[in-house]
């Protein structure tokens, strides 16, 4: 907020301050200013007094009394008719204080949204590329509920990082090996040779293939030997159980660019636990070699023990598994090589982000300080964006072991169905084919809403009646706000009026909107800084209840010719800020529910 009318100002500073010999910082220090009839935001004064009284070796001056006189000689040296929309500037209390008119503040802030559309909010490229690492579902197995966070939460990171100027690089990394893959082959191979998954829903065959493998091989523990045996095959490469790994594992593939293509998700490189394996193994051999990693095979596995190595107290990182007894990979095994292979593939990778389940952390910290012993100096940018479980209402955390899961393809299916039956309700003059598409846009708005709108640290608790809430903190409320403005639009029919200045004393819900709308750009910004979604959520909210408020509060198409004008272009600017929003958040913006 305020970008421009700062860049003009500092470049009006530079000058008085040189002229003073006042030390000119790289950056100012800004503050907000409560709302009081105007906008207006603050210069604190203080950090360039301390730096004055330190340049010029003042001592016993005060701070606070040297800032206070700094600020009365900028306040008298500034003129407000040379700083455009400055009304009037004020020295507090060893604060600069900045009001601006909020009548040409009002046309600025609309006209820029209007001329920007759909990159209002956008920032300049930084030159920087970071990668987001976040989905990784395993194949044979189930997509699930469980999955639906991670998924959104990267996708969104994603969005909000490309919004800031970050050149984004999106990674999926599959888990297509391992214990779990030769349980599922065993149980194909031993129960269902020969079969092929429905042309539809092919993740729920493969996951109804998983749960079972897992029962038969509870009741049945000395079927296990089958299942090692197997391994060792597939350890040794043997061609026939390769070639049924790699038509299954496309079926797998399928399934989840089903789900991907429904939540509107794609990825820039997806990489297979398969092609990291052998380097992993490689790598684990050279860590013997180097003394990081220590070799108890064949009676014991090979571990890295890191509090030893970092000479940190013990339990601090403790000692973890990089390789089996028999010489298998785990999932340490192909994390490391992976690694190394995405900072060999992006060299130029200023972070590379892990958006994982909360319950790796320590794992993942683990991974992390290995690579830093092992003298990567890109370690220090792998970062752990952690979040929480989805769980049920009374609690009930999603497994896919036991069987005791919802399928994600049958929660974005009831999700319709539940949005189809409110849109028939609300609306049942629409025609089907646009009861469709706005029940699609509702269902897959409030998944995704619910699965963001939370601290990533916390647990989501997903319910129906929130999620779908039109009243509530939830997609919908957002999601018609959107339609309200665009009914006021399409009602005045035509092109928007000229931009022009408002004449009228605004209205205290104009004001909260246009608000709204300017910090807009300001938020993409706080929750790229922060990697938190939930920032963006919360603004779209607020900007959703402030629209809402103007709507019911200040008449538009009645209003007289003046202020009808300037409001049509208030509407058409919130409905593009609250498009842009929901973008951001990867959620349609409907024009009628």
């Amino acid at each position: 907020m305020f970008e421009r009318e700062k860049q003009v100002l500092e470049q009006k500073l530079r000058p008085l301050l040189e002229a003073r010999e006042v030390p000119v910082p790289e950056a100012f220090t800004y503050v907000e200013i409560p709302f009081k009839g105007t906008w207006g935001f603050g210069l604190a004064v203080f950090p360039l007094a301390a730096a004055e009284v330190k340049a010029k070796g003042l001592k016993g001056v005060p701070v606070p009394k040297r800032a206070q006189e700094l600020a009365e000689y900028l306040a008298a040296n500034l003129d407000p008719g040379q700083l455009p929309g400055i009304q009037r500037i004020e020295a507090v209390r060893g604060y600069l204080n900045f009001y601006l008119d909020p009548h040409l503040y009002s046309r600025q802030v609309i006209d820029r949204v209007l001329d920007e559309g759909q990159k209002y909010g956008h920032h300049p490229r930084r030159g920087e590329r970071v990668m987001v690492e976040f989905s990784q579902p395993n194949t044979h197995k189930a997509l699930h509920v469980g999955h639906l966070r991670g998924t959104i939460l990267g996708d969104v990171i994603c969005r909000i990082l490309d919004a800031a100027g970050y050149d984004v690089v999106r990674a999926n990394y599959l888990g297509d090996i391992g214990w779990h893959v030769i349980k599922w082959l065993w149980n194909y191979l031993k129960y269902h040779k020969g079969e092929e998954p429905p042309a539809e829903d092919k993740i729920r065959w493969m996951g109804d293939l998983y749960v079972e493998a897992n029962k038969r091989l509870e009741e049945n523990p000395e079927l296990e030997a089958e299942v090692r045996d197997l391994f060792k095959r597939w350890d040794q490469g043997d061609p026939e159980l390769r070639a049924l790994w790699e038509k299954t594992r496309q079926w797998s593939i399928e399934g989840f660019d089903e789900i991907y293509r429904w939540l509107n998700v794609h990825f820039d490189r997806v990489y297979f636990e398969s092609e990291v394996e052998e380097e992993g193994k490689a790598l684990v051999e050279d860590m013997g070699a180097r003394g990081i990693a220590i070799d108890q095979r064949p009676e014991g596995p090979v571990i890295v023990n890191l509090d030893q190595l970092m000479g940190l107290p013990e339990g601090t990182l403790r000692t973890y598994v990089v390789l089996r007894s028999d010489g298998t990979s785990l999932y340490s095994t192909k994390d490391l090589a992976l690694a190394i292979r995405k900072f060999r593939e992006y060299p130029d990778l200023a972070r590379s982000i892990y958006v994982v389940d909360v319950r790796q952390s320590l794992y993942l910290k683990q991974i992390f300080a290995t690579l830093k012993v092992m003298g990567y100096e890109w370690a220090d940018r792998l970062y752990h964006l952690a979040y929480e479980v989805v769980v049920l209402p009374g609690n009930v955390v999603l497994k896919t072991r036991e069987g005791e899961v919802v399928f994600l393809r049958d929660l974005i299916q009831e999700a319709i169905r539940r949005a189809r039956a409110i849109v028939e309700e609300k609306n049942p003059a629409l025609d089907a084919v646009t009861k469709e598409r706005v029940a699609h846009a509702v269902a897959l708005g409030s998944l995704k809403y619910t699965m963001v709108a939370r601290e990533n640290n916390r647990t989501v608790t997903f319910d129906w009646k929130r999620a779908l809430d039109f009243q509530g903190v939830a997609a919908p409320y957002i999601q018609y706000a959107h339609v309200r403005a665009n009914s006021i639009l399409r009602k005045a029919g035509g092109a928007l009026p000229e931009p022009l200045t408002p004449a009228h004393a605004l209205h205290p819900k104009e004001v909260d909107l246009i608000s709204q709308i300017a910090v807009f750009p300001d938020r993409v910004l706080m929750a790229a800084r922060e990697y938190k979604p939930l920032t963006l959520t919360n603004h779209a909210y607020e900007l959703a209840r402030a629209f809402n408020d103007f709507y019911n509060t200040c008449p538009v198409l009645q209003a007289e010719p003046r202020v009808r004008a300037f409001r049509l272009r208030l509407v058409a600017a919130a409905k593009q800020t609250l498009a842009n929003a929901l973008a951001l958040l990867n959620i349609e913006a409907p024009e009628v529910m």
